[in-house]
């Protein structure tokens, strides 16, 4: 039974990163084209209703939930050997980290909905890639344990 609890945690955790991450990856894309539209245009106001319906319907509620997931997995007994498995460290960091970033993804989503921007698309295509880089960090740690 504790099994089964173990699997399910863990496909539930997988399918909320996978919404998380989706949301992490396109909300700057959003950001680039946002930065390049004329506060006030047409343009300019549907991104803010895209912007806001990705964060608080997707990306939010993906993260509260790959969190929480996470959380319960690492309480499951012997899921973790906190002692040996070294790889739980810098992947617990690189989550983080990228809750972090979806700090500051909300933040900008704000200044957005301000026509406060103050950033260029450029600086948003090169935030992109922050996300990228942490899940791909995470999966190496994850599945080929290197330490």
């Amino acid at each position: 039974m504790a099994d089964d609890l173990y699997a399910w945690l863990r496909a539930l955790h997988v399918i909320a990163v996978i919404a998380w991450m989706a949301g992490m990856l396109y909300l700057p894309r959003l950001y680039v084209y946002h930065a390049n539209a004329e506060p006030g245009s047409e343009l300019s106001e549907t991104l803010k209703v895209m912007e806001r319906r990705l964060l608080r319907l997707i990306v939010n509620p993906a993260m509260v939930a790959s969190v929480g997931l996470g959380g319960a997995l690492l309480a499951q007994p012997g899921a973790i050997d906190w002692s040996g498995d070294i790889w739980i460290y810098p992947k617990l960091a690189l989550a983080l980290l990228l809750t972090a970033f979806h700090g500051l993804l909300a933040r900008w989503r704000h200044d957005f909905a301000a026509d406060r921007n103050r950033r260029s698309a450029r600086f948003y295509r090169r935030v992109n890639e922050v996300p990228t880089v942490a899940m791909i960090a995470i999966v190496v740690l994850v599945i080929v344990r290197p330490f």
